[in-house]
């Protein structure tokens, strides 16, 4: 279970642009749950991830993975329970290695590397049998490097790679934001299979609300660090877009944007 505890965060204190994001802000989320967030630019949508991630120190509060907490610790630190894709598909890879090569280093996040050698020929089979789960042709692209693939492919791989490891968390920071319609749904499509097979708790950050009301058990939207609806169970279920889009559009009108 993640808890973030009474978080406060400041952005350039003690100046004339001092912002305060996040004033004694809570949130848990269960064992299993796929949380959807949306929200406006400036919500505090992703600062909330980095917070989670180590990317972003908090000034005050508690950061609470199933008792204990995180705040303080590095990201290299978290990052043994936590996987992230990134918005940009070329993060989260690396575009001069193979397929292999980039899947060989995921296989090894957390453990000591050594004078090995760094691809472990006798899992080659394993990781095309992976790659021939997503449908995608890309067991037949192992020896391609990552940045002569598509950017489907790409985060596709990179979802893939998070994932490979046991982890306790997915963070997807608007993993499809960078795609086109067709790809950004094979996407989610492979993103709901991955977290129900891996029955991993997620956390996806989405500027399209179709996805945020039809993928995951839980919709949260935040407005100037606050969490202003928070719909889970069959509550979700009965959600629609039209009606988050109204939430949405009220919002934005009483912000002038």
């Amino acid at each position: 279970m993640l808890e973030l505890q009474h978080i406060h965060k400041f952005f350039n204190p003690g100046s004339v642009n001092e912002i305060c994001l996040f004033d004694d802000f809570n949130l848990t989320v269960k064992d299993g749950e796929f949380v959807s967030v949306v929200g406006s630019n400036g919500s505090g949508k992703t600062s909330m991830l980095n917070i989670i991630c180590g990317s972003i120190d908090i000034d005050h509060g508690q950061i609470l993975i199933d008792g204990k907490d995180y705040a303080g610790k590095k990201d290299f630190v978290r990052s043994r329970q936590i996987g992230r894709v990134f918005q940009d598909p070329s993060k989260g890879t690396c575009p001069q290695m193979t397929i292999l090569e980039n899947m060989s280093i995921a296989e090894n996040k957390g453990k000591p590397f050594n004078l090995t050698r760094g691809v472990n020929k006798a899992h080659i089979d394993y990781y095309r049998e992976m790659l021939a789960h997503l449908n995608l042709g890309l067991e037949d692209k192992m020896h391609t490097p990552v940045g002569a693939l598509s950017g489907g492919q790409r985060q596709a791989v990179a979802l893939l790679m998070a994932t490979m490891t046991p982890i306790d968390f997915l963070i997807l920071d608007e993993h499809t934001a960078a795609l086109d319609p067709k790809t950004a749904e094979i996407i989610m499509q492979l993103t709901d299979q991955v977290v129900r097979e891996k029955k991993v708790t997620t956390i996806m950050v989405t500027h399209n609300l179709r996805y945020a009301v039809e993928y995951g058990s839980r919709l949260l939207m935040m407005h100037e660090g606050k969490v202003i609806l928070d719909k889970a169970g069959e509550e979700k279920k009965n959600v629609d877009t039209e009606e988050i889009m109204k939430i949405f559009n009220q919002i934005s009108v009483e912000c002038g944007n």
